[in-house]
């Protein structure tokens, strides 16, 4: 007979087959990103900058022993903070085909957990280093961090309670000259405006996560599901990331001595990914990671465009010959037209969940 267990993993041993499990999920995929499995694994014993204000629990649906679905429940108190409620997320999520039960009596598990945290309702697909499902570009690698996930996802969450909460939009574009030029008018606009548009690199030490985090953190302030960075927290990430020249490719803007803007730009890294003998990336698929914030003061200047453009030219002048201005709310006009002006085109289409609790 067919055992069907939820189990909340807890030792070191456990926890690494908690992470593994993402590998099993997309080993068959022809081209896909590995899973983080130090990370996942240091989150998950509460030794990462990621678990400051954050409380959490790791589950798995194990069928005759083996782990078929996993999630990790979060109650992140700077999130409830931020935006004055009291929701938890779920994290992580995966799941082999096949598995409705099983993922219904995950879910069911997990919620109750956050519901005994306080939670009222619960996310799936954003919230702490948590990105939401795409729902139709499934057999092309996105750029890393974004989700490969199965199409069978969304029918397993919708079983388990699941509605859809919010929509997105990939954007990406395809380099030609004309779009190089208007690149680099964009910044030469910003330029004769009084605006500089400097590098990571190029800003001390001691000034760049400072300045960096908080020009972030209050240019989405507003943005929806969105929870303010730590300092440790994007140390960690650039320091990860340096090799592959965050901190050239990223920007801060400045006014005077004034921070008015920041630039995140992970150059793309399609080197890393695993693919199976014979699969050769397109072009298409060799994409960066953008994430862009104007501070009110300086909205509709040009700032926005001038540091996608200088981020844009440098990754041009490595040979880059496709690029990503990657998620947008698909309500989110400001920054979906600066796409446009940009030159991307949208690509894939993405969303959230929401389990409400009733």
């Amino acid at each position: 007979m067919t055992t069907l267990r939820i189990d909340t993993p807890q030792d070191r041993n456990a926890l690494s087959e908690f992470a593994r499990f993402y590998d099993q999920v997309y080993e068959t995929r022809d081209a896909r990103w590995r899973g983080s499995a130090r990370l996942e694994i240091a989150v998950a014993v509460g030794e990462s900058p990621f678990n400051q204000d954050r409380a959490l629990r790791p589950f798995v649906a194990r069928v005759d022993g083996e782990i078929v679905a996993r999630v990790l429940a979060v109650m992140d108190s700077r999130y409830n903070r931020h935006w004055h409620d009291q929701l938890g997320h779920l994290c992580w999520f995966e799941a082999l085909p096949n598995t409705r039960e099983a993922v219904r009596l995950l879910l069911d598990e997990a919620c109750a957990w956050l519901k005994s945290q306080g939670a009222i309702a619960a996310r799936i697909g954003h919230g702490m280093l948590e990105f939401p499902f795409v729902i139709d570009a499934y057999d092309s690698l996105p750029p890393n961090v974004l989700r490969q996930n199965p199409s069978y996802y969304h029918a397993l969450l919708k079983e388990a309670g699941c509605e859809t909460e919010k929509g997105f939009v990939d954007y990406k574009v395809a380099v030609q000259p004309e779009l190089i030029s208007r690149w680099e008018s964009m910044l030469e606009a910003a330029r004769r405006g009084g605006y500089d548009i400097v590098p990571l690199r190029d800003i001390p030490e001691a000034r760049r996560v400072r300045e960096f985090t908080a020009t972030f953190n209050e240019t989405f302030s507003a943005h929806w599901g969105w929870t303010p960075y730590s300092e440790s927290e994007l140390a960690a990430l650039l320091h990860s990331l340096e090799r592959i020249g965050i901190l050239e490719t990223s920007v801060v803007a400045y006014r005077g001595d004034e921070p008015v803007g920041m630039l995140l730009l992970v150059p793309e890294h399609s080197g890393d990914a695993v693919l199976k003998h014979g699969r050769v990336l397109s072009d298409e698929e060799r994409l960066n990671i953008l994430a862009i914030g104007v501070r009110e003061p300086a909205r509709g200047r040009g700032v926005n465009l001038a540091m996608s453009s200088y981020g844009f030219l440098e990754l041009v002048r490595r040979g880059a010959t496709y690029l990503s201005y990657t998620l947008v709310l698909d309500d989110n006009w400001p920054s979906r037209r600066t796409a446009e002006k940009l030159g991307a085109f949208v690509c894939a289409n993405y969303v959230a969940y929401r389990r409400n609790f009733r």
